[in-house]
């Protein structure tokens, strides 16, 4: 019987239904491809079999026909065929498992494959927001917790910012229509941060002010 690990969550990517006045704006995922072609530098492993074979051929179509001399590349083209299929493979997983979520209170990111954890943070504990935008409009946008979250980059990877590895920054990884997704992200955290804080006195408080 087909079983989805995610079925008794009460709201899709939260472990919990938000609290009451708190809306979901956005919920959404990475691009499989541009995951792939970010966190796993899929390019770069085109790139590198692409010059092995190229390597290959050049060395050895001197000694033998040009149909043997092709032969002889193929196992090269295999091989990187295959191990580019194995890091798409680990970008669908890792895309299928995730769930990014903005509401008007926090971001919150539903992550990892094999062992699953929920990140919340509150717009309070943020600091700047960071857009990285591509052409094709997927993007990554990365999120600075002024050291009030202690992140592991082995843990949360690859919903990291990439090469942060002293002070980890969770981000959303190549989301589509991303510039449109910060918009959301700084619309709602700049309401949320300029609401004001209403604090009931104690009577030392009224005390003081007195």
């Amino acid at each position: 019987m087909p079983h989805d690990d995610f079925e008794i969550e009460p709201v899709k990517g939260l472990p919990e239904r938000p609290p009451e006045g708190e809306e979901i704006l956005w919920q959404g995922r990475p691009s499989t491809f541009a995951l792939a072609r970010e966190s796993l530098n899929l390019y770069w492993v085109i790139g590198y079999f692409g010059l092995l074979a190229v390597w290959r051929f050049v060395t050895v179509v001197d000694l033998m026909p040009i149909g043997q001399a092709l032969a002889a590349t193929l196992p090269l083209i295999v091989l990187g065929a295959v191990v580019c299929g194995l890091l798409y493979l680990v970008a669908l997983i890792q895309a299928r498992s995730t769930v990014y979520t903005i509401t008007t209170s926090r971001v919150a990111m539903r992550i990892g494959a094999a062992l699953t954890l929920t990140l919340n943070l509150p717009y309070r504990e943020l600091g700047t927001a960071a857009l990285d935008l591509r052409k094709d409009g997927t993007g990554t946008i990365a999120l600075d917790t002024n050291g009030n979250t202690k992140l592991s980059y082995l843990v949360i990877w690859p919903h990291a910012r990439p090469w942060h590895f002293g002070s980890t920054q969770p981000a959303l990884r190549c989301i589509p229509d991303a510039e449109r997704v910060a918009d959301i992200l700084a619309e709602a955290a700049e309401a949320r941060i300029n609401v004001p804080q209403v604090v009931r006195a104690t009577p030392l408080d009224a005390m003081a002010a007195e």
